[in-house]
């Protein structure tokens, strides 16, 4: 009998944690803009979120610090060379986690990175 308990108890609360993590996901998916030729680039343009894009996301999401890429050109040791560096760095993690991704140039990760001047 003890053993039936505890094993409702295990499913009970496997359950509540799947309720949980699909409310979650649906929170999420409700704070993104739509996917759309206004909001997001398509791989060939670089990938990524446009300024529109950014714009509606950061209405939806008050408080969010989310910003564009830095494509253009950048004075040494400012904050935007700090953020291309801090890009370029994650995304050469990428690129040793997917050779797959790594080796096309026209994946969405070359062209991000492209984008960013990496």
């Amino acid at each position: 009998m003890f053993r039936r308990h505890v094993e409702e108890f295990r499913t009970g609360g496997q359950v509540k944690r799947r309720k949980a993590a699909k409310k979650a996901k649906e929170r999420k998916a409700d704070n993104m803009p739509k996917r759309n030729k206004k909001n997001f680039r398509p791989t060939k343009q670089g990938a990524g979120m446009t300024e529109a894009g950014v714009a509606a996301y950061r209405r939806k999401n008050p408080g969010s610090k989310l910003q564009t890429a830095v494509t253009g050109k950048v004075k040494k040791g400012s904050k935007d060379a700090k953020r291309r560096k801090s890009f370029c760095a994650r995304s050469a993690g990428q690129m040793k986690k997917f050779p797959k991704a790594a080796k096309d140039p026209n994946s969405r990760l070359r062209q991000a990175r492209r984008r960013w001047k990496c």
